[in-house]
C-alpha cells in the first residue's frame, strides 16, 4: 500500500541522517566523551551483530576441523589444508570481490540512493559466478597442485578428495558475500545474525549425523560445510526478496548486465586488496608443508590459524562496521564524521586485541584442547602461542584499517602496498628465518608477521592519518554520480 511504503521511506530517511551530516551539525558542540558515546552506539550497531554472525559462520568451520581432528591426525591436516589453503585461497578473492559493494552500497546509502544498491548486488552475483566457473580447476585439481607445492603425498590426495566434495560450497560464496554486504550496507545487521545462528545449529546437527551417526569420516565434514553454507544464502535471499528491504530490492532488473566491466574492475581491485592479504597466511602452511616432521607442525599451526581466525572475526567486524560507517559519512558529505568514525573503531579494536593477547599468553597450554588430543600437537601450539597472540595484536588494527580503506575507495592503492609487504618484504624474510636460520615453523611465522603484517599496518596507519577527510567526501560524490550513470 502506498502508506506503508510512505512510512517505511521515512523510517529509512530518518535513519540515513541519524548516520548523515547530524555529527557535523549538532554533535561537534558535545564534549568528547558524550561524542565517543553516541560515534559507540552507532559503531556497535553494527559491530555487535557483525561479530555475532561472523563468529557463527566461521565457528562452522571450526567445528568441521574439529570432527576432523578427531578422526585422526592425516584427517586433521586434510581437512585443514583444503579449508586454509583451497577454500581459503578462494574465500579470500571472492570475500574481496564482493567488499566492492561496500563501497557502493554504502556510500549508496549515506547518499540515500536506495534503488541502486539492488542493482549494485545483481552485478555482483554475476560477476563472482564467473569467476566461480573460472576458479573450478583450483578444486578439481587440488592434488596434483598440493603435491607441486610439496605437500606430503597422503596429505595431499586426500585434501584433493575433500576439495571436490567442497565445489557447492565454493559456489554459494559467490552469493552470500554480495548478499551480506547488501543487507550490512543499509543497517540490517540483526537479521543476518538470526539467519548464521540458524546454519550454525543445523551444522551442528549436520554433523553429528554425518561424521558422528552415519560415520561418513572426513567427506562428511566437507558436506556438512555444503549444507550450512547454502542455508545461510537461501536465508538472506529469502529476507530480501520476501519483502525485508523495500527500498533497496525492486526485484531482478535488466541493468544488472550493464556496466559490468567497470564493476569487475572495481571488483578486481577489491578483490586483490582482500585476498593478498587472506592468501599471506595461505603460504605460511604451504611454506610449514615443507619442513621436517611435516604433520604435526602443519597440524600445530594449522590450529593456531584457526584460533586466529576465530578470534579475527572480531577484528573483521569492526572492518565491515568501519568501511559502512565511513562510507556512509562520506556518501553524506560528512568528512568529519568518517575521520571520527575511524578514530573510534581503531581505539576499541585495539582494546579488546589486548584483552585476548593477554588470554593466549595466560591459557598457551589449553590452546589446542578443542582440535586434538596428541601431546606433540599440544606442544607445538604451545611453543607458537606468543606468535600467536602478537599476531592478534596486530590484527586488531590492520583489518580496522582496511575497513576505512574500503568505505574510502583506495582499495586500487591498499593492494600495491599489500603486494610489496608481504610478498616482497615478508614471506622472502619468512623463508630466510624458517631455512637460512633454522628456526622452523616459527622463523618463518615471525618473518611474515614483523616483516609483512607490521609494515604493511604502519603504512595503512600513515595514509590514514594524513587522509584529508574533506576532499574524500567531495570524491565520494563525484564516485556515486559516475556510478550512478553507469547503466
Amino acid at each position: 500500500m502506498p502508506g506503508e511504503g510512505a512510512v517505511e521511506e521515512s523510517k529509512v530517511l530518518l535513519l540515513g541522517d541519524h548516520f548523515g551530516p547530524r555529527l557535523e551539525e549538532d554533535d561537534q558542540d558535545q564534549s568528547l566523551t558524550k561524542r565517543v558515546w553516541i560515534e559507540s552506539k552507532k559503531l556497535w550497531q553494527i559491530v555487535g551483530p557483525a561479530i555475532f554472525s561472523r563468529l557463527t559462520s566461521y565457528s562452522m568451520l571450526v567445528i568441521t576441523q574439529a570432527f576432523a581432528g578427531h578422526l585422526g591426525d592425516l584427517e586433521l591436516a586434510a581437512i585443514s589444508i583444503a579449508n586454509n589453503v583451497i577454500v581459503g585461497f578462494d574465500f579470500g578473492l571472492l570475500l574481496g570481490m564482493a567488499s566492492a559493494l561496500e563501497t557502493l552500497c554504502g556510500q549508496a546509502f549515506g547518499a540515500k540512493k536506495y534503488y541502486m544498491l539492488g542493482v549494485y548486488m545483481q552485478r555482483s552475483w554475476i560477476v563472482l559466478f564467473v569467476c566461480c566457473i573460472l576458479l573450478l580447476p583450483l578444486y578439481l585439481f587440488a592434488s596434483p597442485a598440493l603435491k607441486l607445492l610439496g605437500q606430503p603425498k597422503d596429505v595431499a590426495e586426500l585434501s584433493g578428495i575433500v576439495s571436490v566434495w567442497m565445489i557447492p560450497l565454493h559456489f554459494s560464496f559467490a552469493f552470500q558475500f554480495p548478499l551480506q554486504r547488501f543487507l550490512q550496507s543499509q543497517l540490517k545487521n540483526t537479521i543476518i545474525a538470526w539467519i548464521s545462528l540458524v546454519a550454525l545449529l543445523v551444522h551442528v546437527m549436520v554433523s553429528w549425523l554425518l561424521v558422528s551417526k552415519l560415520q561418513l569420516g572426513v567427506i562428511g565434514t566437507a558436506m556438512t560445510l555444503n549444507f550450512s553454507w547454502w542455508v545461510l544464502v537461501f536465508g538472506h535471499l529469502g529476507y530480501t526478496v520476501c519483502g525485508g528491504c523495500p527500498l533497496t530490492w525492486n526485484g531482478f532488473s535488466i541493468e544488472a548486465f550493464s556496466g559490468l566491466w567497470e564493476f569487475t574492475k572495481l571488483s578486481a581491485a577489491s578483490g586483490v586488496m582482500l585476498c593478498l592479504e587472506n592468501w599471506y597466511y595461505r603460504i605460511l602452511i604451504l611454506m610449514t608443508g615443507n619442513l621436517k616432521n611435516a604433520e604435526i607442525a602443519v597440524d600445530a599451526l594449522s590450529i593456531c590459524m584457526t584460533i586466529n581466525g576465530w578470534e579475527m572475526m572480531i577484528p573483521l567486524a569492526f572492518f565491515a562496521a568501519t568501511g559502512v560507517r565511513v562510507a556512509n559519512e562520506l556518501g553524506a558529505g560528512n568528512g568529519k564524521g568518517a575521520k571520527f568514525a575511524t578514530v573510534v573503531s581503531v581505539t576499541t579494536s585495539v582494546i579488546i586485541g589486548i584483552f585476548f593477547w593477554v588470554l593466549i599468553m595466560i591459557f598457551h597450554n589449553q590452546l589446542a584442547l578443542i582440535f586434538t588430543s596428541s601431546a606433540s600437537v599440544l606442544k607445538a601450539v604451545s611453543h607458537l602461542s606468543i606468535l600467536l597472540a602478537f599476531t592478534v595484536l596486530l590484527n586488531s588494527v590492520q583489518p580496522v584499517l582496511s575497513g576505512v580503506a574500503v568505505g574510502s575507495g583506495w582499495q586500487k592503492y591498499v593492494a600495491y602496498i599489500n603486494l610489496g609487504c608481504y610478498y616482497l618484504i615478508g614471506v622472502p624474510l619468512g623463508f630466510l628465518m624458517g631455512w637460512l636460520f633454522h628456526f622452523g615453523v616459527l622463523g618463518i611465522w615471525a618473518g611474515m608477521i614483523f616483516g609483512g603484517t607490521a609494515i604493511q599496518t604502519l603504512i595503512l596507519a600513515i595514509i590514514t592519518i594524513r587522509c584529508d577527510w574533506e576532499k574524500e567526501a567531495e570524491k565520494a560524490a563525484l564516485h556515486l554520480k559516475k556510478w550512478s550513470e553507469v547503466k
